[in-house]
């Protein structure tokens, strides 16, 4: 049941020891030779299909071997000794547990020691090492750091987004890890929440693109064939579910949701997610209704693994199961593990689990039955993973950790993550040459700050922690002949500059921590914004944060205003779009609030923010025409009432590679597109929508597109026969899509118009969504 009360509570968690070593270890060069291979050991055979091996090899294990893969301690509680002991399926590095040399030879050789403990036990099943890279690999030194997930909702670039997610993948590898708790697929409702960085945005459209691109760019377009590759690991999307709605915003507290609400906010991400092939799922530290996520058996088995028919594993949060039996802690393992739990992520209390598993199992509390199905997911996934052929670190993949590469992609992310919320009398681009420049605030010069929490320690810490550049190098790197760059903290020498550059906003924080009642700036910041404004120069603001503020009286202080949220290790693409090399192309993923009483603030809420959510300014005067307009929904969706009826779907100027998202009202614009006499065409699509275009829109001028006025001269249910459509979707339609059938992507047979909800492959849901329009014509098209 979903249905219950329960008081709000507050969980904390464990800070860990940095240092503490579980194993001293010498470079241990082992080598990733397969498995010999036995005919009557078909789970060592790698010409086996995966369930093959799956189900010999669990018919071959005892229930202690059984048990044993479920357990994940971590690295600072368990010792290779243990994992050879016990059989552990797993071991994590929470943030900040790392080795004692913090390097990719550090992390391979504690990984490859833990693993040579699960090559020793009798069936030699290997074990996998879990770690919370959410922006890159952001545990180990000198690796990658990208903007935090919120600023890349601003982004809004898949492709983007994609690219971080091969980079990370690479980079974890590279130090002999196999598995990520990310991405974070969470809807964010209340910016007081902690975590609210960790999730993309508000909006659930971008929520669901984003955690897909996120997903295939960890574990491949196919994880069938691409997990196996030495530069490929696990995504973990969480958290399931709720975790962005608590009341209050209060981290991994009580979310009061119907099913209805939960299936039509906060689940689309998962189901997207999990056709793209997401092969861990982490259940959510928060309740609902007052019943825990970790016991909720409607959640985890009923929704998750019946309906979605995800065959991955379910693995806790940190110590998330204590919460279900406060009195009882066997309570505890047994509702989690009856309602769906997988593996118990439990760095202290791993062996009472083991014990109390083993113990209800012999009462028969919990059905053998259940310890087999949770074992066999861990089983398919290991052998998806390709770790019983190649169990062992590959080395080869270290010298691109933190590489020229990788930096330049989150450059990148950087620039584009960008959102300027005000450029009076176009102070913005700076010049490069010939100014004198003063730059102030505590995030100017603060890689820590820059970063924000999940860098190299679970909360993150100011200073020079890692390497990268920090924003006032970027600065300075970024100026010509005849500029100087002057810093002061505290925003004090200001006068006598031709502009100022002020760097404020938030320190460091993770989970728990970072839950906050108010939103406002610090004193310090006001502070040292308010000296540099009695200098009496331009001065642009530059906010790092997690989160949207409370900035309604600085901004009026600014000449321009940019939300530069967490951009990680790359401060210079922040200075390559100060100064004018690109332009700001971030929209707000959150809707920004005008006060601390405002919040939360979301659109649809009738609430009017200081900024609503997609708002983003441009430095440039865009060049040619304005197209804007309005959609409207397809045949099935008119007897709907839902207000994000209209939001969210993507639309593309097709050849032009530019694209827009509606706003609520079903609102798109673009601007600065060159005259076209013969006609642009717009491709409208969105999960579970048919897809359509509309055809030869001649621009001359500033046009603006309504549902009355936008010629809808053939949708994507239209298929055309001979060459030819008829305006209508008919028989003709089921048969040449039924010719198709079972086509994917690749495949000569597969042709795009043909994918109506967009998952690359000719199915049963394409045949839904053009039956749900079955008889409808071009005549008939609603308005």
């Amino acid at each position: 049941m979903l249905l219950g009360e329960k008081s709000i509570r507050r969980k904390s968690k464990s800070v860990l020891s940095l240092m503490v070593s579980a194993v001293t270890v010498t470079s241990l060069l082992l080598v990733n030779t397969p498995v010999t291979v036995r005919a009557a050991n078909i789970y060592q055979d790698p010409s086996q299909p995966v369930e093959a091996r799956v189900k010999d090899l669990l018919s071959r294990m005892t229930l202690d071997e059984k048990v044993g893969q479920m357990i994940q301690p971590e690295r600072h509680t368990a010792t290779a000794d243990d994992v050879k002991n016990y059989f552990l399926g797993s071991i994590l590095s929470g943030g900040g547990n790392v080795p004692t040399s913090n390097t990719p030879t550090g992390w391979c050789d504690m990984v490859d020691s833990y693993q040579k403990g699960a090559m020793a036990t009798r069936l030699q099943i290997p074990f996998v090492y879990g770690v919370d890279a959410v922006h890159g690999h952001n545990n180990l030194y000198g690796a990658t750091i990208f903007p935090h997930n919120i600023g890349l909702g601003a982004a809004n670039d898949e492709n983007l987004v994609y690219k971080i997610g091969q980079i990370t993948a690479k980079e974890v590898r590279a130090t002999g890890v196999h598995w990520t708790f990310a991405p974070c697929i969470a809807v964010p409702q209340n910016e007081k929440w902690g975590r609210t960085y960790e999730g993309f945005s508000e909006n659930l459209d971008i929520v669901t693109r984003m955690g897909v691109a996120a997903t295939k760019g960890l574990q491949g377009d196919n994880y069938i064939t691409d997990l196996t590759k030495n530069d490929k690991i696990l995504a973990c999307i969480k958290h399931f579910i709720g975790d962005g709605a608590t009341t209050n915003g209060v981290d991994a507290s009580d979310a009061v949701l119907t099913e209805a609400q939960i299936r039509e906010k906060y689940l689309p991400p998962y189901i997207e997610a999990i056709k793209a092939g997401a092969r861990t799922v982490m259940a959510s530290f928060n309740s609902i209704n007052g019943l825990e996520c970790h016991g909720n058996k409607r959640l985890l088995t009923d929704i998750l693994k019946n309906e979605l028919k995800f065959d991955g594993f379910v693995v806790t949060d940190y110590e998330a199961i204590k919460d279900i039996d406060k009195a009882n802690f066997r309570n505890c393992v047994k509702e989690s593990v009856n309602a769906g739990v997988d593996m118990y992520m439990e760095p202290r209390l791993w062996k009472t689990v083991i014990a109390h598993l083993k113990d209800l199992v012999g009462t028969g509390e919990v059905p053998l039955s259940r310890i087999d199905d949770a074992v066999t997911r861990i089983l398919r996934v290991k052998f998806q993973l390709g770790l019983f052929e190649k169990p062992y670190a590959d080395r080869s993949l270290m010298s691109s950790v933190g590489s020229a590469e990788h930096r330049a992609v989150a450059r990148e992310a950087v620039r584009k993550s960008l959102v300027l919320l005000k450029n009076d009398n176009k102070v913005l681009p700076l010049q490069k040459s010939g100014k004198k420049i003063f730059v102030a605030g505590k995030n100017a010069d603060d890689m820590g700050n820059q970063c924000g929490g999940w860098t190299i320690t679970w909360q993150g810490k100011s200073g020079n922690i890692t390497q990268g550049t920090t924003i006032l190098q970027g600065i300075k790197s970024a100026v010509g002949s005849g500029s100087t760059v002057t810093y002061n903290l505290n925003g004090y020498g200001a006068q006598g500059h031709d502009v100022a550059v002020v760097v404020v906003g938030e320190t460091p924080y993770a989970e728990v921590k970072g839950d906050k009642t108010d939103l406002s700036l610090t004193a310090d910041d006001i502070q040292t914004i308010n000296n540099v404004k009695s200098a009496g120069i331009p001065m642009v603001i530059v906010l790092v944060s997690g989160r949207p503020m409370i900035i309604t009286d600085q901004i009026k202080d600014s000449a321009a205003f940019v939300a530069a949220w967490l951009p990680g290790s790359e401060g210079n693409g922040i200075s390559d779009v100060l100064f004018g090399d690109y332009d700001f192309t971030g929209k707000l993923p959150m809707s920004w609030p005008s006060s601390n009483a405002q919040i939360p603030v979301n659109e649809g809420d009738g609430k009017t923010p200081l900024y609503p959510l997609g708002y983003g300014l441009k430095m440039k005067s865009d060049e040619g025409y304005k197209l804007s307009g309005y959609i409207s929904p397809d045949f099935a969706a008119l007897a709907q009432t839902s207000s994000l009826l209209k939001q969210g779907f993507n639309v593309e100027v097709v050849g032009k590679q530019v694209s827009a998202v509606t706003d609520i009202n079903g609102y798109f614009e673009f601007k600065g597109l060159p005259a076209n006499t013969t006609g642009y065409t717009l491709r409208i699509s969105k999960t579970g929508y048919l897809t359509r275009t509309v055809n030869n829109i001649v621009l001359s001028a500033d046009k603006v597109l309504s549902g009355q006025s936008s010629p809808v001269e053939m949708w994507a249910g239209d298929l055309p026969k001979n060459g030819v459509f008829d305006d209508a979707i008919n028989m003709s339609d089921v048969i040449n899509l039924a010719m198709v059938f079972n086509s994917i992507k690749g495949d000569a047979k597969y042709a795009a118009e043909y994918d109506f909800n967009l998952d690359e492959s000719i199915n049963m849901s394409d045949i839904i969504l053009l039956a749900k329009h079955f008889n409808a014509t071009s005549a008939s098209y609603p308005n």
